[in-house]
């Protein structure tokens, strides 16, 4: 098979925990081929969603010897044509973002999109949880201060306070008694009130870690606990949190369950959802992290497992254009 990955550029990946780049070497351990675009190299022409991609040779396994990668030369690859197009560009949504799930609109119905373009424009990251209240903390969306602390006095005195179209821990703060930056923080993040934010509850549980739930297709496929470091609240790896081993709970599995089906409605294959305390803080679409954590954890290649998953989904795909 051939697959498309609209990302960011292979030389500047992580390559010890990138997601991507796991999901390339599954690909390539599988025999298929494996093409590299930026959102740049997208267009339409003819009302054909079209990339301008380059081959790209990695190894087969984790710790196989050689160069990280290799890239061929450029070439026109009709995405109508190859079997699976994964939508991989890190955050932030911004305009470049939006305009290139506009042009993979042009290939839907002829290819497997991995995630679904509409899906990735409707589903907020920040936002989509909110889809499942009963699964989420106390949460407030808005833009006045005033309505920000009267909900942080609600809660206890304690919330997170992060922007919409955050990413990696960026723009996430702690609001808590007699910090006098509080209320700098909240006009800084609403823009004196011209921007929406969001404000959850804060969970002591943090501290035992913030879990990443990876779900394929709304099944569990695996989890790791990010432990946030001793002076930081945020949990997020790319800034430091320690990564250790752990299992799903049986509740974490019925939260699965119970946000799947709206995931598979919306197109959102592969997903990564975290939970505090058991509770849902985010839904993860745009270019979820943990597999190569997790695999280490496991000791197999769990990113074989998505791999697997599109090649019997590609052909569907494909019979029903």
């Amino acid at each position: 098979m051939r697959f498309v990955f609209v990302m960011d550029p292979m030389a500047g990946l992580d390559f010890e925990r990138d997601t991507t780049y796991a999901l390339q070497r599954a690909a390539r351990a599988r025999g298929h081929e494996c093409l590299h675009c930026l959102i740049s190299d997208l267009e339409v022409q003819g009302g054909e969603a079209i990339a301008h991609a380059r081959p790209v040779e990695t190894p087969r396994h984790a710790g196989d010897p050689g160069p990280r990668f290799s890239l061929g030369p450029r070439r026109s690859v009709r995405l109508a044509e190859v079997e699976a197009v994964w939508m991989r560009k890190d955050p932030p949504f911004d305009d470049a973002y939006l305009y290139a799930t506009l042009i993979l609109e042009h290939a839907r119905g002829r290819t497997l999109l991995v995630n679904d373009p509409r899906g990735l424009r409707d589903a907020n990251e920040k936002l989509y949880a909110l889809h499942f209240p009963g699964q989420t903390p106390r949460t407030l969306v808005t833009a006045d201060r005033a309505r920000i602390f009267a909900f942080v006095a609600e809660v206890g005195g304690r919330a997170i306070v992060k922007p919409l179209d955050g990413a990696g821990g960026c723009g996430v703060f702690l609001l808590s008694p007699g910090d006098r930056n509080c209320r700098s923080v909240v006009d800084h993040l609403t823009r004196e009130g011209r921007r929406l934010a969001v404000v959850q509850e804060y969970l002591p549980a943090v501290r035992q870690g913030d879990k990443r739930i990876l779900l394929l297709d709304g099944e569990v496929l695996g989890a790791i606990n990010r432990v946030p470091c001793d002076d930081d609240v945020r949990a997020n790896m790319h800034v430091g949190a320690r990564v250790e081993p752990c299992e799903v709970t049986a509740a974490e599995r019925e939260m699965a369950a119970a946000i799947g089906p709206r995931l598979r409605a919306d197109g959102l294959y592969f997903v990564g959802i975290d939970s505090i305390g058991g509770r849902l803080t985010e839904v993860n679409v745009t270019s979820p992290t943990g597999i190569q954590e997790l695999s280490r954890h496991a000791g197999r290649d769990v990113a074989e497992d998505v791999i697997a998953w599109v090649e019997r989904r590609a052909p569907a795909a494909r019979a029903s254009a």
